[in-house]
């Protein structure tokens, strides 16, 4: 009978279309926490805060993952895989991420879009600094910083 019933008029489930739903949904979920999982950098090691808060994940975001060097002494900055020697050269990558992030949800400009910045416990404070800098002069005002709570 056509509409999914029986020929004594009773509805019929129909497990299919369910199915493909469901599908759909677990492949958007799985390609979201692949792409948050490429931006997060695993090499650095964070610092330990005791008050740290878990991150709100309602909010657009620009994660920069600041790296140190020991042999060198020097900083790594790395924004979407792209590395970065000079904290000067990350207006561009900024500013891209903050227009992407504030039309994602509205036209108009997301009061929550931040930058999270994600530097080695071994990083010199300068260089937190200048990514900091960086930030304030793309117009990111929201900075965040990861650390672990352990």
């Amino acid at each position: 009978m056509p509409g999914g019933g029986t020929a004594d008029g009773e509805p019929e489930f129909q497990v299919a279309p369910m199915v493909d739903v469901l599908l759909t949904i677990l492949v958007f979920f799985m390609m979201i926490t692949s792409a948050q999982v490429l931006r997060v950098d695993k090499t650095i090691t964070l610092p330990i805060a005791p008050d740290a808060l878990k991150k709100d994940a309602k909010r657009n975001e620009v994660i920069i993952n600041v790296r140190w060097h020991a042999d060198t002494q020097k900083a790594e900055f790395v924004i979407d895989d792209k590395h970065f020697a000079n904290a000067e050269d990350l207006a561009g990558p900024l500013k891209a991420a903050k227009a992407l992030g504030e039309t994602r949800v509205t036209h108009s400009a997301n009061p929550a879009f931040r930058a999270v910045i994600r530097g080695d416990q071994d990083v010199p404070a300068l260089y937190v600094s200048q990514v900091m800098n960086a930030c304030g002069d793309v117009g990111i005002t929201e900075i965040s910083f990861s650390a672990l709570n352990k």
